[in-house]
């Protein structure tokens, strides 16, 4: 199993600080679980979320997000760095690749925009 560290940036009014851990377990095939969750939003209208995902694929997929929840999906739009492939943004919500390809930003029509960069993890 592999897992994948999301790290995202968005403006929204949040108090200050989260984390959410959990114990690793079985998982079915094709399913994927959070296994931690930070949050901070110490800075005025951001805030600072690293996700981690545990995710038991297929063969030919790897850990993702689609609709902005993990999820398995083929690997060679990860392999590729063609994030909107995999459909992260929630509904209403547009997706651009970041200009290095280590992520992508989902915007909303309103002009929120929120940022997530890619960490690989084995």
């Amino acid at each position: 199993m592999f897992g994948i560290e999301l790290i995202v940036s968005a403006a929204v009014g949040l108090d200050c600080c989260f984390h959410y851990s959990v114990r690793p377990r079985q998982l079915a095939v094709g399913t994927c679980e959070i296994v931690m969750l930070n949050r901070d939003s110490s800075v005025p209208r951001r805030t600072i979320a690293r996700q981690t995902a545990r995710c038991a694929c297929r063969r030919g997929q790897i850990a993702g997000t689609t609709r902005a929840r993990p999820a398995c999906v083929d690997a060679r739009i990860v392999r590729s760095r063609q994030w909107c492939e995999m459909a992260p943004c929630m509904e209403g919500e547009v997706c651009g690749l970041l200009f290095n390809r280590s992520g992508w930003t989902c915007t909303r029509g309103s002009g929120r925009i929120k940022t997530v960069t890619v960490i690989h993890k084995t």
